[in-house]
């Protein structure tokens, strides 16, 4: 009912105010006062509520984001220091662990892990962390590793069957976990090889566009060493498999006789005892 008469009570005293004289102003003025006051003590108690809820809300939020970013470091550790244990120097390594869709906050004393013993150290992977001391409960993280290094590119146009020379060769400055896994980071272990298929200046080397010269051919007249306890002697042999060095091949001998030997070096092979 007084909600009903609110209105109109403000009409009434504003229609009296502007007919009083000013003595009477300050009686009008306390009896407004008076009137609105238990509505005033209303308001205060709802804003006063509304102010502690959110900051209990806020405080709730503070923690959720401080146990989030309690675990998101655990993981930036536990990942670096798996990255420098395989080798990779401190100054290569970038990682980037992308925040839980959930909050950790029920996740204590977490002990970060790698899923699989197999993982590759490089690119988006997945990491878990084990909660509390009985380790029950699991949670996963993502993350974005990044090793960076050299690999292995081209300096000048190579032909096919051409024979990989130091000066044929530089190196650039990349981030390795964006590369397949087969790109070349050793200009050493590309020296010696021979190139598959043409390869132009700036291209990535790889264990695909190489291959081991062959130093045997099928047909050739090879020299046969065998080799024992206290003995060496040398044989021709004609060889029936290319080969090269280090690969198993057959060779049939100046009596007809085929027997398996190693390549050795060009046109040698070497047959142990």
């Amino acid at each position: 009912m007084q909600a009903n008469r609110l209105p109109g009570t403000f009409v009434q005293i504003a229609f009296a105010t502007a007919n009083t004289r000013p003595g009477q102003l300050s009686t009008m003025t306390r009896a407004l006062k008076e009137y609105l006051k238990p509505a005033l003590i209303l308001l205060s108690l709802c804003v006063s509520q509304a102010w502690g809820l959110s900051q209990v809300q806020g405080s709730d939020n503070v923690a959720r984001a401080d146990d989030n970013t309690s675990g998101v470091t655990r993981v930036q550790q536990f990942l670096f220091e798996q990255l420098v244990d395989s080798g990779i120097a401190p100054d290569n390594i970038g990682i980037n662990v992308f925040p839980p869709a959930v909050s950790l906050d029920s996740c204590q004393q977490a002990e970060p892990f790698l899923p699989r013993d197999d993982t590759r150290l490089m690119g988006r992977v997945s990491v878990g962390l084990r909660c509390d001391t009985d380790g029950n409960r699991v949670r996963y993280l993502q993350a974005e590793l990044h090793v960076y290094g050299e690999r292995v590119i081209a300096a000048r146009d190579i032909n096919p069957g051409e024979m990989i020379q130091a000066d044929m060769l530089a190196t650039e400055r990349v981030d390795l976990s964006r590369l397949p896994a087969q790109t070349l980071t050793d200009i050493d272990a590309a020296i010696g090889q021979q190139a598959r298929r043409p390869l132009r200046q700036g291209q990535s080397l790889s264990e695909q566009v190489l291959s081991a010269p062959q130093l045997v051919q099928r047909g050739q007249l090879v020299s046969i060493e065998a080799l024992g306890q206290g003995f060496r002697i040398r044989r021709q042999g004609e060889a029936l498999d290319n080969g090269a060095q280090g690969d198993t091949v057959r060779v049939r001998t100046q009596n007809r006789e085929i027997v398996e030997a190693q390549v050795a070096g060009p046109g040698v092979l070497t047959v142990t005892f």
